[in-house]
């Protein structure tokens, strides 16, 4: 099979992760609509929460969703501290990372770790694979200079398809989340052009900075859905 269709054909079910999540209200929405991931953002910046406020936002552990936090440069033993207190699911590290990090964490708290690919252009850093498999999972979003995400800002879909397909290649199984700019107009033509197993967005649901838009999320959600579909 090409490698093309082969990336095309590799999976038709692809969840959504609704991040830098701030309110009780708008999280209980996105997992009512479909979402199979809720984020809250511990690495600082605008959407930032707090431990007791993260903890009333995601609510408890459950078994139809998977809940996220996302860290920025904390060290691994503040990361284990809090998956713990929180009972989290998956922990999301925006800052810099290595695989035995990774393998601490993993060990430490018995969960999922999702080390994030700061990408510019397109390639993907040094030591990618390295980390995804360590993780077994890689988040893909923008680099933007002083800032961890939430930014906005698309990455190159297209000029990515073939570090990407490298990735999968060099890590069989390697979980693909997909961030950076995604929004309800364009997140079918990331998922035709790179075939996420997750598609990750924040800022591009919003009415404003932290607030979700009920209506953005359920078109996010659906069109997430219909690309999925166009995948079978």
């Amino acid at each position: 099979m090409p490698a093309a269709e082969s990336d095309r054909s590799r999976s038709v079910s692809i969840a959504v992760k609704i991040c830098g999540l701030t309110r009780v209200g708008d999280a209980a929405h996105a997992a009512h609509v479909g979402a199979a991931y809720l984020g809250a953002i511990m690495a600082g910046g605008p959407r930032l929460l707090r431990w007791d406020r993260a903890r009333a936002v995601l609510g408890p552990r459950r078994h139809d969703l998977q809940r996220v936090v996302v860290f920025g440069e904390q060290h691994p033993d503040e990361v284990i501290v809090t998956v713990r207190a929180l009972d989290l699911d998956i922990a999301q590290l925006h800052g810099t990372c290595t695989p035995d990090a990774i393998e601490i964490i993993r060990r430490e708290t018995g969960r999922t770790v999702w080390p994030v690919l700061r990408v510019a252009g397109t390639t993907l850093p040094d030591g990618a694979a390295a980390l995804a498999a360590a993780a077994g999972a890689v988040v893909l979003d923008a680099h933007v200079v002083g800032q961890l995400g939430g930014t906005g800002v698309a990455l190159d879909w297209s000029g990515l398809q073939a570090a990407v397909r490298a990735l999968r290649a060099s890590v069989p199984g390697v979980r693909i989340i997909l961030a950076g700019g995604l929004r309800p107009a364009n997140v079918i033509e990331a998922i035709r052009l790179l075939s996420p197993d997750v598609v990750d967005v924040s800022s591009g649901v919003e009415s404003e900075t932290g607030v979700k838009d009920p209506v953005l999320v359920e078109q996010f959600v659906a069109a997430v859905h219909s690309a999925a579909g166009m995948q079978r």
